[in-house]
């Protein structure tokens, strides 16, 4: 303050340099100009020191509402924001805080658990380059969107298309479930055959990122059966660009104008497929119905091939929910895996990688043999970690 009323009477004096005075003060000028503004506005008064504090402060929350949603907190210690805010909108009314205000209270006083994001194991980075050249070369498979019919049952399609000719070998309304697209994929392979390419979006019961390989139970079987499964890319609906067109048209035509009830949405549903597939010319085909170019291939006989692996690998069979043993580890493949013969490559004494079929499942960390081991363990080991074995890689 003292220091303010020294700066501020050599300041008024007649022919006083500014500058030099808040050079020699340390200040800048606009703080030198307003201390000398204040002075000449209410005297020396205004060279007191104000409060910093806003005005007003819009985030700050009552001291009652803040000791209720801690207490709310401590009698429901699981309950997050959504939860508390319900009590709170019962008790305060119209002065409950927002969700937001909640959350906020709740990370002051340090009682909010921050989930550990799960990051995704496999995604597909790049665009699927499969071509189609004959009739079951690749097949394409989707739900599509749902929507209501006339007494409010959900109808969830699951849609069914060979790549090559257009044609749609199924559109039946079930349940998005593995068993359910289980079941209707095998009545399709003995109708039709099985094709050379299954191709999906990232999604269930198809996908899952968070797999090895990406693959599910359902795709696990597609490929044990010796289909290759194929995955568009997480928000590329382009990438699967034909199948998205052919569901457009079933939305214009079919979903636009809903049904009763499931029974009457899946008799329209198949008069659409009859029409789509037998009646409507198709330009990309050359005027041409799918049907006329699509040839069927039924196979009556649908057995799971056996793996094959190099004899240097080890061959373990997943059980308990897809967990295999080796050396005394266990390791998690999967549950998709279940059942499934894994083959294991050793990578070196502490890793080995997991195949099935020709995917790569990633690696796994093991504890190295002992001397306990049997003496063929040892040849095996040793045959791995050879010189000659790491040249010819």
């Amino acid at each position: 303050m003292s220091l303010k009323i020294e700066f501020v009477d050599r300041a008024k004096q007649r022919n006083a340099n500014i500058s030099a005075l808040c050079r020699e003060y340390e200040i800048s000028r606009d703080t030198g100009h307003r201390w000398l503004k204040r002075f000449l506005d209410v005297g020396y008064a205004g060279l007191e020191e104000k409060s910093r504090r806003p005005r007003s402060a819009p985030l700050s929350t009552a001291e009652d509402i803040v000791a209720e949603v801690l207490a709310l907190r401590e009698a429901h210690p699981t309950w997050g924001p959504t939860k508390l805010l319900a009590l709170l909108e019962a008790k305060f009314k119209a002065a409950a805080p927002s969700r937001a205000t909640v959350t906020r209270i709740l990370q002051r006083f340090a009682l909010v658990r921050r989930r550990r994001r799960r990051l995704p194991r496999t995604v597909a980075t790049n665009a699927p380059t499969v071509f189609a050249k004959k009739s079951n070369d690749v097949w394409t498979m989707d739900f599509k969107g749902w929507w209501r019919t006339g007494d409010g049952a959900r109808c969830d399609p699951f849609t069914v298309r060979d790549a090559w000719s257009r044609y749609v070998l199924s559109v039946r309304i079930m349940e998005p479930t593995a068993a359910a697209v289980r079941a209707e994929c095998l009545r399709l392979f003995r109708r039709y055959g099985r094709p050379a390419v299954i191709q999906t979006d990232n999604g269930e019961p198809f996908c899952s990122v968070q797999s090895r390989g990406g693959l599910t139970r359902l795709s696990a079987w597609w490929v044990a059966l010796g289909i290759r499964v194929v995955r568009s890319r997480v928000g590329k609906p382009q990438d699967n660009g034909a199948h998205e067109r052919m569901h457009r048209d079933m939305k214009a035509e079919v979903q636009s104008a809903p049904q009763a009830n499931l029974r009457a949405e899946q008799r329209a549903l198949d008069r659409w497929r009859q029409t789509f597939n037998h009646v409507r010319p198709h330009e990309a085909l050359g005027g041409k119905t799918p049907a006329a170019l699509y040839r069927p291939k039924a196979s009556h006989v649908l057995l799971e091939r056996r793996p094959s692996y190099p004899d240097t690998w080890l061959v373990k069979r997943a059980h308990n929910h897809g967990r295999l043993s080796l050396w005394g580890n266990v390791i998690h493949v999967g549950r998709a895996f279940e059942g499934h013969l894994i083959g294991i490559e050793p990578c070196g004494e502490c890793h080995v990688r997991l195949w099935f079929h020709d995917i790569d499942l990633g690696e796994a960390k093991v504890t190295p043999p002992t001397a306990a081991l049997d003496a063929a363990t040892q040849k095996f080991w040793m045959r791995q970690t050879s010189p000659k074995r790491a040249k010819s890689r």
